[in-house]
């Protein structure tokens, strides 16, 4: 019987796994993604102490921190199921192993939005991809598009232009939602051209990616010729899992949080891009500071509310 069950191996989860070790929790944590999130971020310019870090490295060191805990267990694994036990929880992995916790975190950050037009889902891994920066180096001297206006897409957009050829941004709005430091990294780089107030109506190939069909023409043409489409249009929190156990959601459908992160649910925490916290602010910084908080209000709750086993520990 595990103290904590944490779900996520993300920024929010491992550094909740950090704290509760620090408490002398039993802590198991797991996810079917090493470092979620994180790994899509080529460049980190924000996270203290780390003037520039790729995220891929960042992630590696959390966990390596939190795996130097003895109180940890760390499983790559597919969370299928989550159910109330009595007065404790037990998870079931893909694998039909079963793990049982006193109390659980949920930090199952989100997943990835889709554009749901034509052709996206037939040429998904055949030239239509959803992380520019994860999938940019395999397109150098090509011709590419990424589709959105927020960070992750003006990012990507820059990170794509040192390989590729050519980099159109379409983007349905006049103005970037983005950090101004990757708008104007964008700008300054002569071979991304801005598809503005546009949107992609059909992505079409022959096996892979060959253009997509835009919403009106740009520059007389409706369609732009190109090898990949990158899909960076945000991000929709994953709460399949605290569904299952009725966590309250909020009208935009993140897991809604008191200030020690439980959720509805008496013993569910949540933390990280999944949640209501931190102003909907989705940052390493801010997912890291809701898994401390996640572990400080796991450790008053089970030195306060009597489950399986006795009290903490």
């Amino acid at each position: 019987m595990y103290d904590v069950l944490i779900v996520g191996l993300g920024a929010a989860g491992y550094t909740a796994a950090i704290y509760a070790a620090r408490y002398k929790l039993k802590t198991f944590i797991v996810g079917f993604e090493d470092g979620g999130m994180g790994l899509t971020a080529a460049e980190v310019g924000n996270w203290p102490g780390d003037i520039d870090i790729k995220g891929p490295d960042l992630m590696e060191r959390f966990k390596k921190h939190a795996m130097s805990f003895e109180e940890v267990t760390h499983k790559i694994g597919r969370v299928e199921k989550i159910a109330k036990k009595g007065d404790h929880f037990a998870i079931t992995l893909q694998s039909g192993d079963v793990v049982e916790g006193k109390t659980v975190i949920f930090a199952t950050g989100s997943k990835k939005r889709h554009l749901g037009v034509k052709g996206e889902a037939e040429f998904s891994g055949k030239g239509v991809t959803y992380c520019a920066t994860c999938d940019a180096f395999f397109y150098k001297n090509k011709d590419v598009a990424v589709i959105g206006g927020g960070d992750s897409a003006v990012e990507g957009a820059a990170i794509a232009a040192q390989v590729a050829r050519k980099v159109y941004l379409v983007h349905r709005r006049k103005e970037f939602r983005a950090e101004p430091y990757w708008v104007d990294r964008v700008k300054a780089r002569d071979n991304v051209i801005f598809v503005l107030e546009n949107q992609v109506q059909e992505i079409f190939g022959e096996g892979k990616v060959k253009g997509l069909k835009l919403a009106k023409p740009f520059e007389g043409n409706d369609t732009l010729t190109l090898d990949g489409v990158f899909i960076e249009i945000g991000s929709d929190p994953s709460v399949d899992l605290s569904n299952q156990l009725g966590c309250v959601t909020d009208e935009k459908g993140f897991v809604t949080v008191k200030p020690t992160q439980e959720t509805s649910v008496p013993g569910v925490f949540a933390a990280g891009d999944n949640t209501n916290a931190s102003n909907y602010f989705a940052q390493f910084t801010t997912a890291a500071g809701e898994g401390a908080v996640a572990a400080n209000g796991v450790f008053n709750y089970l030195s306060t509310v009597k489950v399986e086993g006795g009290y903490m520990g």
